[in-house]
């Protein structure tokens, strides 16, 4: 068999999403040659407790750490298992900044410990390649300094990685187009937000254009066949509250607006729901 062959009968991603919620995200993105590190939420020790949950060996090596946003639930410990891996941090300079800044004000973080030692910056918008993947970096609506989603492609399969966003705005529907594994953002149930435990600030912050996408948000998107072409062989909801939404509430407005699609328009993926403390795949696509 010619070897060209070979290689396209080869797996082209592997996914596992080790923590998904507001404590914590990371998710691993691998090919035969590279392997991704999507957001850096959860310290070394907690990194290895959720690959011995998905029964599996940490990764000898990472090519990169890829980080959305500096919050510290995505970022916290970006420098830590950078230095792990020996591995450079792909981050836009405005995330970079805050990020430095946050380290400077972090009495636990001191000096060279919370130093990112190699440093990458993106642009939204820009194409750049690791290894064999192409990765897209493009603009969310969120209250951070320079907020990014990500689409990667391999082989001709897409992965599409999108949270933390206040509302969908239309270059991200396009990103979000012909992916054949979509992480998507679904926050939190209006209502239980309302007469939750939130101070009233903070609540008006999530409900905001620049906060966190709904349930229902995510409910019309998904029911829109003219916006989101049902083509995700899996299509996993993230980052849920755990205050504001439960998983069987998210579960069901999505399956309830994805039966709404025309029939020549089905949805025939599946349907998943991250976990902030359960690691969810690895998916194989």
């Amino acid at each position: 068999m010619p070897s060209s062959f070979a290689e396209t009968l080869r797996i082209s991603f592997r996914i596992s999403i080790l923590a998904s919620g507001s404590t914590g995200n990371a998710t691993l993105l691998e090919t035969e040659r590279t392997t991704l590190l999507i957001d850096a939420g959860l310290g070394r020790k907690e990194i290895l407790r959720r690959f011995e949950a998905l029964g599996r060996r940490q990764p000898e090596r990472v090519d990169a750490i890829l980080i959305t946003h500096e919050h510290s639930d995505h970022s916290t410990a970006v420098a830590q298992l950078a230095r792990l891996w020996n591995c450079p941090a792909y981050l836009t300079e405005p995330t970079h900044r805050e990020i430095v800044k946050m380290y400077a004000e972090d009495p636990e973080k001191p000096g060279k410990k919370a130093t990112i030692e190699r440093v990458e910056h993106i642009r939204p918008g820009e194409r750049f390649q690791i290894g064999d993947i192409e990765i897209n970096p493009f603009a969310i609506p969120h209250d951070a300094a320079d907020p990014v989603g990500y689409a990667f492609r391999m082989n001709g399969t897409k992965v599409a990685i999108v949270t933390d966003l206040g509302y969908l705005p239309e270059l991200v529907k396009q990103h979000l187009r012909e992916a054949d594994f979509l992480i998507l953002e679904s926050n939190h149930d209006l209502e239980m937000l309302k007469v939750g435990p939130y101070p009233w600030h903070i609540k008006q912050r999530v409900m905001s254009r620049t906060g966190h996408l709904s349930n229902a948000i995510v409910s019309e998107f998904l029911a829109d066949a003219e916006v989101f072409d049902g083509r995700a062989r899996h299509l996993v909801l993230a980052h849920l509250s755990e205050q504001n939404n439960n998983p069987e509430v998210a579960r069901i407005s999505a399956e309830e607006a994805l039966n709404r699609r025309p029939a020549e328009c089905a949805f025939r993926g599946t349907l998943h729901i991250a976990s902030q403390h359960i690691p969810l795949g690895p998916f194989e696509l």
